[in-house]
């Protein structure tokens, strides 16, 4: 059975969901106005296992616009809501705030937590830089599976806590006259930088850690296809490691709106920790007007450094 969750609303701020058991703040989902030149967006940070380790980071002095867990769109018609700088082919990355956009918080829907469960469901507008609203999108948050190993409470700088899983959806509708156009820097030209979407950022210890796929190791899985990837990493400050396994829905791959879309990793482990399913790495995405992209994940935060035999057999147990 799940452990309980505990919500905490600092309205106009941020969404605190707590582990009862022991009395951990799982994660904050953010999502107050930040720095336009970042592109404004909601955000998970910290995010932490059950024996409190951080497992996201923020604000990094080499990209101030990651932050923590987010959804992303690097390039959507011109206009980047990923923050920062913006790829332009045979140029490098250059300084276009003009094409910063945002995703902005509407309204919530749902803010609750029963059973085990918690969910925060959302509305927001995607702007082009000047304001110009471009897209709507209904997003749903949930934490579930919270499940403790071993006996007793969990104890901090161990790899006995156990682990818990939030699943992210986001249904994106174009209301612009005209297709938007989702894309990366890949498909502007830069090869193996296709991120774009659902976008987590490890902490700095975790530079150097441990890429598991279901066939594969290693840094040598960017831009590939599977339906789970997991990062693990070693804490600084307390003892152990922690592992993130991130799955995308089968129904992701399925011919919808915009056509035929499979998801490819985006992932490093080197100058830093990252990972995105992108849903445009190799090739644009174009969404008529009106037309929905809908999107599932899930990312599972586990305590210790989980081999891929222990993975297959809990994503098995833990079914979509």
């Amino acid at each position: 059975m799940s452990s309980p969750l505990r919500i905490t609303h600092a309205h106009g701020d941020r969404i605190t969901v707590t582990e009862e058991r022991g009395g951990i703040d799982l994660i904050s989902y953010v999502y107050r106005p930040e720095a336009a030149w970042e592109a404004p967006k909601p955000y998970i940070h910290p995010m932490r296992t059950l024996t409190d380790n951080v497992v996201t980071d923020y604000r990094p002095n080499d990209h101030r616009w990651h932050k923590g867990l987010q959804m992303t769109a690097s390039h959507l018609s011109g206009q980047n809501l990923w923050g920062g700088n913006t790829y332009v082919h045979g140029q490098d990355y250059q300084p276009l705030p003009e094409r910063v956009g945002s995703m902005a918080h509407i309204a919530f829907d749902e803010v609750a937590a029963d059973a085990g469960r918690a969910v925060i469901a959302e509305r927001l507008s995607w702007r082009h830089h000047d304001g110009t609203h471009w897209a709507d999108e209904l997003r749903r948050v949930e934490l579930h599976d919270v499940e403790h190993t071993g006996t007793g409470p969990a104890a901090t700088g161990t790899d006995n806590g156990g682990s818990w899983t939030l699943t992210w959806s986001s249904a994106i509708t174009n209301r612009r006259g005209e297709p938007l156009l989702f894309g990366s820097p890949t498909t502007h030209g830069r090869e193996a930088a296709g991120y774009t979407g659902l976008f987590w950022r490890g902490p700095r210890a975790f530079r150097g850690g441990r890429i598991l796929g279901p066939d594969g190791e290693g840094p040598e899985l960017m831009g590939t296809q599977s339906p789970w990837l997991a990062y693990s990493g070693e804490h600084d400050g307390a003892d152990g490691h922690a592992t993130l396994i991130f799955r995308h829905a089968p129904e992701n791959d399925h011919t919808g709106a915009g056509g035929t879309h499979p998801a490819h990793w985006f992932v490093r482990n080197e100058p830093f920790a990252a990972v995105a399913p992108s849903y445009a790495f190799h090739e644009e995405l174009e969404l008529a007007p009106g037309d929905t992209l809908a999107r599932r994940y899930r990312v599972t935060v586990a305590d210790g450094e989980w081999d891929r035999e222990r993975i297959t057999e809990y994503l098995a147990e833990h079914p979509w």
